[in-house]
């Protein structure tokens, strides 16, 4: 996934989670923050990011803040991309699991119980059903989800879990929006409701997926897959082993 008019700019703050002042090209402007998350120990005042620059006159805002630089490393930030660079992947011919073909069927925004989950596949006569989650939050080298309480991610756990009963293949996806990191652990501290509810549901068979990124200041793109496998139950947690 590729944007376009990119500009580098200086993070100064944050005056809700929609909008941030930056400075680009040596003025202050108002940037769209495309994540709600909290971001917390990402967009700190001095931060290097990136925006870019749209030319639509009808936009509130001329920039959309895209990415930010964190200990040398791009973070992105865009909460669209995930969706959009794991159905770049699937087009790209990365294939899901079981036979080798690639998925004959692929529907966005698919409706599955009370939920409206981010993928519905086929392939052959095998149906999958799959939830795309960005994690952006990093400390000591592993990833954390969510940055903040998510609900609906954990409706989403419960749906997944629901359709493994109905024969569907389910899988939850993060997708590692930074390099250099391949682990993503539920955030306990913050939301430890979506610790136990991904706990249940590898338990009950939904795979978890990390898809690791390789970031510019203008582009995100997948660069594997990595699967996680349920082995014991820690606590809240099970132990995974990667394959």
């Amino acid at each position: 996934m590729r944007y376009h008019s990119v500009e580098p700019a200086v993070f100064l703050e944050r005056p809700n989670r929609f909008i941030a002042r930056v400075i680009c090209g040596g003025r202050e402007e108002t940037a769209h923050v495309k994540n709600t998350g909290r971001c917390r120990e990402l967009l700190i005042p001095g931060a290097r990011v990136y925006v870019q620059r749209h030319r639509n006159p009808a936009r509130k805002t001329a920039l959309s803040l895209i990415a930010v630089e964190k200990d040398g490393r791009l973070v992105n930030i865009d909460s669209q991309a995930p969706n959009a660079v794991w159905q770049e992947a699937l087009a790209g011919g990365l294939l899901l699991p079981g036979r080798p073909e690639a998925a004959a069927l692929i529907r966005r925004e698919a409706v599955f119980g009370d939920s409206r989950l981010d993928f519905y596949m086929e392939k052959q006569d095998e149906k999958y059903l799959m939830e795309v989650k960005g994690c952006t939050l990093e400390i000591d080298g592993i990833g954390y989800f969510p940055d903040a309480p998510s609900e609906r991610a954990v409706r989403h756990l419960h749906e997944l879990m629901y359709a493994v009963k109905q024969g569907y293949h389910c899988i939850l996806a993060f997708v590692i929006a930074m390099p250099g990191v391949m682990v993503v652990r539920p955030n306990m501290t913050t939301h430890p409701a979506f610790g136990q509810a991904l706990s249940e549901a590898m338990a009950a068979g939904v795979e978890v997926w990390y898809l690791p990124c390789e970031i510019t200041a203008d582009s995100i793109q997948i660069k594997g897959r990595k699967r996680k496998y349920y082995t014991v139950q820690d606590g809240l947690y099970p132990h995974m082993v990667i394959q």
